[in-house]
């Protein structure tokens, strides 16, 4: 049941989804890989919308040259661990929430105890070998995994269904070179907000997702486009063939 500070606080969200809906929310709890750029706007926005529980996991500390982006810390925070910074901001956006937050490398050896009674899993890391690892731990565990990524103006986001969808590595068999690569705060606000509608339309089970779509930002020119991808036939992961129904 919704208290009567939730009903004031997510007024404007019950007029879409009701009461029940926002119940929903209540009771997910999400896991959130990064408090980045990305995982920053993914956060704070799910914060704000009402999931339930949200841990949110990074094994950095606060720099300078994060500020223009990662929107969960301030110049008060240079030196921080992120992860303490993020559960703090988290918090003062939304105390009716439950926010952890964990000071730690995600990796084979630990991802399954991270994931424990998590129903969905937000990807806001900037590295594949990362994101690889958390789609094998989506698909062992059966829960979603939604995908985010930002270069510059561009961005990219899908969403990952183990059972319904083909995963990540079977739209990128290959990780990209890994080098560092520009960074606007704005294009993260696009891509993470993307990421949270699709996570609140799983949830309430609304609305039709991008699954085997793969949706592109292009920042200057103002323009999305997607693709559409299919199981990889004898993908490692996932184990699909190509004749799924999609």
């Amino acid at each position: 049941m919704l208290t009567r500070m939730e009903l004031e606080r997510y007024s404007r969200q019950i007029r879409l989804f009701g009461e029940a809906g926002q119940e929903r929310l209540k009771l997910a709890r999400a896991f959130i890989a990064g408090a980045g750029g990305l995982g920053s706007a993914v956060s704070i926005y799910m914060a704000a919308a009402g999931f339930g529980k949200i841990l949110i996991v990074d094994c950095d500390t606060v720099e300078k040259s994060n500020l223009n982006r990662q929107i969960l810390h301030g110049s008060c925070d240079v030196g921080r661990p992120k992860a303490e910074s993020a559960r703090d901001t988290l918090a003062d956006i939304n105390p009716e929430i439950e926010v952890q937050s964990l000071t730690e490398t995600i990796t084979d050896e630990n991802i399954d105890r991270l994931l424990e009674g998590c129903d969905l899993v937000m990807d806001a890391m900037d590295n594949f070998s990362t994101r690889y690892l958390l789609n094998r731990a989506a698909f062992r565990r059966r829960i979603p995994l939604f995908h985010g990524a930002i270069s510059g103006f561009g961005g990219q986001a899908t969403t990952i269904i183990p059972g319904r969808t083909a995963c990540l590595q079977c739209l990128f068999p290959r990780a990209p070179p890994v080098r560092p690569f520009p960074a606007l705060g704005s294009t993260c606000a696009v891509i993470g907000g993307v990421q949270v509608s699709e996570a609140v339309k799983y949830v309430l089970g609304q609305g039709e997702l991008l699954e085997n779509r793969l949706l592109l930002w292009d920042g200057l020119l103002a323009c999305m486009d997607e693709v559409r991808f299919e199981p990889s036939p004898g993908c490692g992961c996932c184990g699909l063939s190509s004749d799924l129904s999609i």
